[in-house]
């Protein structure tokens, strides 16, 4: 799914925070949890903070990392503070980045030594305050690993298959992360976008600012194409000072001398030896 398909998927949760009574009027309530999932660099931060920025709400963001500590009992603590605030700040929505570092199954997982403890009770506080009306959407790279009262209706019962960009997508990203950098004229954005199948917006970034890197050190006015070509041969194939081809390659000749001798000493060479001597005709290979 690409991102103007993922924007529609939540445009009612959005609608809902700018315009609460529409749906009240018919009992209606504000979904609780949105789940966004996808590989690594699609965008589902960006998508978060676009969907805040839609629904003019206020955006906290936080790791799930940042719950766990050695002291149990903070996360829970850090939990509470923070849906907090976003009652206080209302309308808002809380992100929460790699919902698995928290939120795994805790199915057969029996601890013995309690070192799962604070994991535990900070996935237990964030269900807990799921229950009320606030928003939190979350993103992972692995949902199949989520906790099934994670995924259950009223928690984060929408999910959003986040996928890479189509070629029209990247032509977008493109443009998004070019408006800094002066191109040159023979720059063409559609062409580097059907070069780049299967990249996503992080990799594309990194490509625009490889290439603006590279003009740079050629003293180039502006960034040209032959900048982006060589910029995406050295993110795809890694750069050249770094590959074996600064080596000088040792000519065949020697090589095959050096295995032609070394085949002597192999079990099989002496076994034929040995057989040769014992019919006395000599070394069969000369």
């Amino acid at each position: 799914m690409d991102e103007p398909v993922a924007m529609r998927v939540v445009e009612p949760g959005t609608d809902f925070l700018r315009d609460p009574q529409r749906y009240q009027r018919l009992g209606g309530r504000i979904p609780h949890g949105v789940l966004l999932s996808g590989p690594p660099g699609t965008g589902k931060t960006l998508l978060a903070r676009a969907v805040a920025g839609e629904a003019h709400a206020a955006f906290f963001s936080i790791a799930a990392s940042e719950f766990i500590e050695a002291i149990v009992g903070v996360g829970a603590s850090r939990v509470r503070d923070l849906f907090s605030q976003a009652k206080e700040a209302a309308p808002a929505i809380i992100f929460i980045d790699e919902l698995d570092a928290i939120g795994r199954s805790r199915q057969g997982n029996v601890s013995v030594t309690g070192a799962n403890d604070e994991r535990e009770q900070t996935l237990d506080q964030i269900l807990t305050e799921m229950d009320d009306a606030v928003v939190v959407l979350a993103a992972t790279n692995r949902p199949e690993i989520l906790d099934p009262a994670l995924l259950r209706a009223g928690r984060f019962d929408r999910r959003i298959a986040v996928q890479p960009p189509d070629r029209k997508g990247r032509r977008m990203i493109l443009e998004v992360h070019t408006r800094s950098i002066p191109l040159a004229d023979d720059v063409d954005l559609d062409e580097l976008a059907a070069s780049t199948p299967g990249m996503v917006g992080a990799d594309l970034a990194n490509l625009a600012n490889e290439a603006a890197l590279l003009g740079a050190r050629r003293n180039h006015e502006k960034v040209e194409m032959s900048d982006f070509t060589e910029s995406l041969e050295k993110v795809l194939l890694g750069s050249r000072a770094g590959s074996c081809s600064r080596q000088p390659i040792a000519s065949a000749r020697p090589i095959t001398s050096r295995a032609t001798r070394s085949s002597g000493c192999s079990p099989p060479a002496r076994i034929l030896f040995a057989k040769s001597r014992s019919s006395r005709a000599g070394w069969p290979w000369g």
